[in-house]
């Protein structure tokens, strides 16, 4: 079955640094877009970061641009989100996301998400 599993997360100060991991296992994860969200208690969840299945292009929300980095290895599965200069309100659950439009269907997975605070 398709799973998703992140790690990575933690307490850690501000000003540090975060990797984030997520191993993906059940579909062909090289035809699909992977992005990291996050949703804070009481936001709405909002997109960070992705990495297209095709072509390697990555987009990030304005607040995390130049400060995260989002990778990916097809050959392991894996996408990675390397999280730098984090600041308080980067505080949030992170969640793996796996996307794909086919045949006009649209598919993602979602991983069980992994805490991240950022706090002195």
């Amino acid at each position: 079955q398709v799973q998703l599993v992140e790690s990575g997360g933690g307490l850690v100060q501000p000003g540090g640094s975060l990797r984030l991991s997520c191993v993906a296992s059940g579909f062909t994860f090289s035809w699909y877009a992977m992005s990291w969200y996050r949703q804070a208690p009481g936001k709405e969840r909002e997109l960070v970061a992705v990495f297209s299945a095709a072509g390697g292009t990555t987009n990030y929300v304005d607040s995390a641009k130049g400060r995260f980095t989002i990778s990916r290895d097809n050959d392991k599965n894996t996408v990675y989100l390397q999280m730098n200069s984090l600041k308080p309100e980067d505080t949030a659950v992170y969640y793996c996301n796996a996307h794909r439009t086919a045949n006009k269907r649209t598919i993602d997975y979602w991983g069980q998400g992994t805490q991240v605070t950022v706090s002195s």
